[in-house]
């Protein structure tokens, strides 16, 4: 073999080229350990020391990416019969720098320890199989200090070969191997060497200090014999402690000789580096020709190189010559031979110690035998390509957990110091906590107990406890103390803890697991009714029906359940089973009218309209009546009328009978649904006189002197003055009219009203009236955004209603009766009173709500454009919640602003009617 190769290759390859000596014994020589950073490597220079040949290149930067099996170079030298293997690792430079690339960039604290731990792992596994097949093995060490750590490594690979021994007797049962082979998995308890390298820091001075002082007195021993001397001494005690090293020799992972030495210490390179490069050639020179006149092999070859090495006094390895007496230190092929000759011999190794010592078998075996048991250790603990040795290779995967208590001591400490912070993090859980609480009050908890956990644990351990105490905490939670994650449409938690709701016609039981029971927020306000003239406590709602319908048809039963009222269309099903219309086809039309809906909201022409994808005619122009309208008294511009002039007409769009819409009817809605239910209610409390301005609404809740409704004087044109011109057209046309805080000039100058020069047929009173309520049943009506009415004497309220139509009416104010409480009430836009006189006038009613910041769709009726009959008190009554299909639009906090919750402009539109023709 020329060249070096891995331990696969020679393992595959056939046997040398000189076939005499295929049943000639060969001995086993394994190389491992660490390197220093140097430009070359130690190990592979001993070989070649040993060998006299160059056999590895020291200068050779290329890296090969091989295998696993290509960790164990090979190198077997046929004159000395000895086999070379050569055990690499992370511990070396190359392997190191390899590691570090193979190692990603991005990898956690974690993961790069995993990392790290796989290599020792699969280093101890190649330890592991050069001690099962090897007879002496070499512990380099890059300087002059014992590693202690080895004491744990060589604890950990004692405690994995007792665990796969049964496993590699049966890998190796069929070799050509004696019985004791096959019994103690190895040809003999291998022998331990040490080799050290003294760095440059050793020097000791020639004037014999040692002798104090004397140079005549000769040395006994060499400083580095003495060196040898003391680092045996460590070694041996260090084991015997830690009982590494036993007594009985083949109970032992290794041995080390008791009468020979087993450390030797290589010398510091000389300082000029030219000679020492001089005295290496000159000395291969002589050896080469001493190799050209040798004739003999074997040992006897061997003695007579170690005659003649002894005779050249050159530097390098070989001692100096005799000063004062002084013996010749050995080279290091002199101290490995000593131990090779026991093998090559036969004579095996005796180690062990004590009052009774027991023999320690041993085998040299031949090329053949000893290739054949390295394959088969090979597949089982190393390559794992045959399908044979497949089982046995992964138990002995399996039985790896062994070497974690001894080489991973830092997860070790990790998981002991996360294992006690673990305590802690629970009682910072638990603390301060209710018998039920939600996600939020759990999650803000677990980062509490997280904070803490950090605090204390350390290591790589940290993340896989942290995880544990995720699923601790949640399990606490979940198990009995998870509150209902349920909100309510007013935004407050259900109080009961997780349950699951009735199905119909099924009773509530509190002692099912998860119970069956009803939401419940022990929330409770006081409600009017429809037309308002009745007040009744009500639960906290969970569900728009129950929010807008159910509570009212309850106290319409008892109220106004005979009142004249306009409906609303609703869904009429045409099939026994309908089914609610898919999300999908809702929330396309919802995500879209996002931008829209702020586009809108910023143009005053498109404000007045009750949705940009649903456009409709007024009643009046749909039915082609007159067009002699008052106009929109939002902005008092005159151009809204030809913008709804232009949009298209749907009410020959059939709704559909097999899908409803499961929700409220806003913007964002397909077109062509309707819901099983309106939220808004449209009552007649009675004919226009029904109500007086001197008394206002005599109805329960309101506030004292805040029940009177706004006057709102309209202009209309009797018959006898149509042609007398007493007023000019405000656009040009003579059908249009003005809004109610534009003034008419007559004939004498006289500005609009009740004046003198007027007859009281020219003009309307329409009364009308934005009521609020908050949840404690007080009542107010409001005269402006920001304005309540207060009426504190007879005669009724002198504010006109043209502010209240010209603005956007919020849909939340502060309510005047806050308490003492320091969380500000609100008070809800909830009715809308209109007294529409028998007069030729048509009141059109279009409301639109947006109850949140935009994208938030605008909510408004089933049928828009409602002209309200006349001689009426009607009262709309607004939903008193607002939801889509993506949830409920709740009501502001402390910190919102008000004014994104409203009631847009133009809710009221009046026009004069036609007389019938004769």
């Amino acid at each position: 073999m020329a060249a070096p190769v891995s331990i696969g290759a020679l393992l595959q390859a056939d046997f040398p080229d000189d076939a005499a000596h295929r049943e000639d014994g060969l001995c086993v020589v394994g190389i491992f350990g660490k390197s220093a950073m140097q430009a070359g490597p130690l190990k592979e220079s001993l070989i070649n020391n040993l060998a006299d040949k160059p056999i590895f290149s020291l200068f050779n930067g290329a890296e090969d990416d091989g295998p696993a099996d290509s960790l164990i170079q090979a190198f077997y030298h046929q004159e000395s019969r000895v086999l070379y293997l050569l055990l690499s690792s992370v511990c070396d430079s190359q392997q190191l720098l390899r590691a570090c690339r193979a190692l990603s960039a991005g990898a956690g604290h974690s993961d790069a320890h995993d990392f790290w731990k796989g290599l020792e792992r699969q280093h101890c596994l190649h330890l592991l199989y050069m001690f099962s097949v090897c007879h002496v093995l070499l512990l380099v060490n890059p300087n002059q200090t014992f590693d202690v750590t080895y004491d744990r490594l060589f604890r950990a690979l004692d405690a994995l070969r007792q665990k796969v021994l049964p496993l590699i007797r049966a890998a190796i049962k069929d070799c050509p191997v004696s019985k004791e082979w096959k019994v103690n998995c190895r040809p003999c308890p291998p022998r331990l060497l040490f080799v050290f390298q003294m760095n440059g820091s050793l020097k000791v001075s020639s004037n014999g200090s040692d002798s104090g002082g004397n140079p005549d007195k000769p040395k006994k021993h060499s400083p580095r014999r003495r060196l040898q001397h003391a680092l045996e001494d460590q070694i041996y005690r260090i084991f015997r402690k830690s009982r590494v090293l036993t007594n009985q020799s083949s109970n032992c992972l290794f041995t080390v000789p008791a009468n020979q030495a087993f450390v030797y210490v290589i010398p510091a390179l000389e300082e000029d580096p030219v000679g020492t490069l001089l005295g290496l050639l000159r000395s291969n020179c002589i050896l080469g020709e001493q190799e050209s006149s040798m004739t003999v092999s074997g040992p006897r070859r061997y003695q007579q190189m170690r005659r003649s090495a002894r005779q050249l006094s050159f530097g390098g390895e070989s001692g100096c010559g005799p000063m004062g007496g002084q013996p010749v230190d050995c080279s290091l092929k002199e101290f490995l031979w000593q131990h090779v000759e026991l093998v090559l011999t036969k004579k095996g190794f005796d180690d062990s110690v004590g009052r009774n010592p027991q023999p320690s078998h041993f085998e040299l075996p031949s090329y053949s035998k000893w290739i054949e048991v390295a394959a088969s250790l090979h597949q089982v603990l190393i390559s794992n390509t045959d399908e044979e040795t497949a089982e046995l290779a992964t138990k002995v995967q399996s039985q790896l957990k062994v070497l974690e208590g001894f080489l991973d001591a830092d997860t070790k400490f990790s998981e002991n110091r996360c294992q006690k912070a673990l305590p802690l993090a629970h009682s910072a859980y638990q603390s301060n906590l209710p018998h039920n609480y939600t996600t939020t009050v759990h999650k803000n908890q677990l980062a509490q107990a997280l904070r803490v956990y950090s605090q204390h644990a350390r290591g790589v351990a940290f993340q896989r406890y942290a995880l544990q105490l995720h699923e601790d905490c949640y399990k606490f939670w979940s198990n009995g103390h998870q509150l209902c994650e349920e909100r309510s449409l007013t935004d407050q938690h259900c109080v009961h803890k997780f349950h699951l709701l009735p199905q119909p016609g099924e009773k509530p039981d509190m002692d099912r697991n998860p119970p069956i029971l009803n939401h419940n927020s022990r929330g409770r306000s006081t409600s009017s009714c429809n037309c308002g003239r009745k007040q009744a406590p009500r639960e906290d709602p969970f569900d728009i029906q129950a929010a807008n319908y159910d509570f009212y048809q309850i106290l319409e039963e008892k109220c106004c359940g005979k009142l004249e009222r306009i409906e609303f269309p609703v869904f009429q099903p045409s099939t026994p089973d309908p089914a609610p219309a898919s999300n999908q086809t809702q929330r396309v039309p919802c995500e879209g009218s996002g931008s829209g809906e702020a586009e809108r909201l910023k143009e005053p022409s498109t404000a007045q309209s009750h949705t940009p994808g649903d456009p409709s005619l007024s009643l009046a122009l749909s039915l082609g009546q007159s067009t002699d309208s008052l106009g929109p008294y939002g902005d008092g511009d005159g151009n809204e009328t030809q913008v709804q002039q232009k949009r298209p007409s749907l009410v020959d769009r059939q709704p559909s009978t097999v899908e409803y819409l499961p929700g409220m009817m806003h913007s964002g809605c397909p077109k062509g649904l309707l819901p099983k239910f309106s939220s808004w209610s449209l009552v007649k409390l009675g004919p226009a006189k029904s109500y007086n301005c001197h008394t206002g609404l005599e109805q329960p809740g309101f506030l004292p002197g805040s029940s009177f409704l706004l006057p709102w004087d309209l202009v209309i044109r009797s018959r006898s003055e149509e042609n007398t011109g007493l007023t000019e057209p405000l656009d040009g046309g003579t059908s249009s009219w003005p809004a109610p805080n534009k003034t008419l000039v007559g004939k004498r100058g006289s500005t609009g009203g009740l004046g003198r020069s007027r007859r009281r047929d020219d003009m309307a009173r329409v009364f009308v009236g934005f009521e609020y309520e908050d949840n404690r049943g007080r009542r107010f009506i409001s005269c402006g955004p920001d304005k309540i009415v207060k009426v504190l004497g007879p005669g009724g309220t002198k504010d006109p209603a043209t502010r209240v139509l010209n603005t956007d009416m919020p849909l939340y104010i502060p309510s005047p009766t806050q308490g003492r409480s320091l969380k500000p009430h609100f008070a809800q836009l909830t009715r809308l009173y209109i007294v529409v006189p028998d007069t030729p006038l048509e009141v059109t009613l279009n409301p639109q709500v947006q109850p949140g910041p935009p994208p938030c769709p605008v909510f408004h009726p089933e049928q828009t454009d409602l002209v309200l009959p006349p001689d009426g008190l009607w009262v709309l009554r607004f939903p008193y919640s607002y939801t889509t299909d993506r949830g409920p639009c709740y009501p502001p906090k402390e910190n919102q602003p008000l004014s994104n919750y409203k009631v847009l402009r133009g809710i009221l539109k009046a026009s004069t009617a036609n007389p019938q023709p004769q």
